[in-house]
């Protein structure tokens, strides 16, 4: 049986969505859907965008549920330190919240005004120690590392500390589960 590597899972930096530090939600959504186009359509489709700074280095990254968010600024207020992962409130308490505050009071009205207006650099997320992967380590290693820190991706370095890649839960999960298919039930 094959044993993995991140090297072999991960998604190579030039192929994933990437913007400028300066760019909008706008322009980010667009090299979104521009990479998601262009990639390997045998592979699950990037969920995340990569946000480089003067350097062309990577400072941040912005998921899916990141730039839903941005559209509605009052999640900034509400949920600054958890970005709302994990919290385990009740439908009640969440209708309460989105009536209370008035969330998505004009969800599509302006949200092509709020895209343009803001600057992926206010609600990216800054990428923690727990969040690099190199690229030599084990598959195993890996995983742990994104069920610890309930991570949808991991960033992947080489030996000067670049970040060359990104290490997908999908793609984890993906290898994992062909390598169960290859498994035989006891006694067969």
């Amino acid at each position: 049986m094959k044993t993995f590597t991140v090297d072999e899972l991960m998604v190579p930096l030039s192929e994933y969505a990437t913007v400028s530090d300066e760019a909008t939600l706008y322009e980010a959504i667009l090299a979104l859907e521009k990479a998601q186009e262009e990639f390997d359509q045998t592979r699950y489709r990037h969920r995340a965008i990569l946000i480089f700074d003067k350097d062309n280095r990577i400072v941040g990254k912005i998921a899916q549920m990141d730039a839903l968010k941005a559209l509605e600024p009052k999640y900034a207020e509400l949920l600054p330190e958890t970005r709302g992962r994990q919290m385990g409130f009740s439908n009640t308490f969440v209708k309460g919240m989105l009536d209370q505050f008035s969330l998505w009071a004009s969800p599509l009205d302006d949200i092509c005004e709020r895209a343009m207006n803001r600057k992926v650099v206010d609600f990216m997320h800054t990428p923690t120690e727990g969040e690099y992967v190199h690229v030599d380590a084990r598959l195993d290693v890996a995983i742990h590392q994104l069920i610890i820190g309930h991570h949808q991706s991991l960033l992947v370095t080489d030996k000067a500390g670049e970040i060359i890649g990104v290490l997908r839960l999908t793609d984890c999960f993906t290898a994992i589960f062909h390598r169960l298919r290859e498994c035989q039930p006891a006694g067969e």
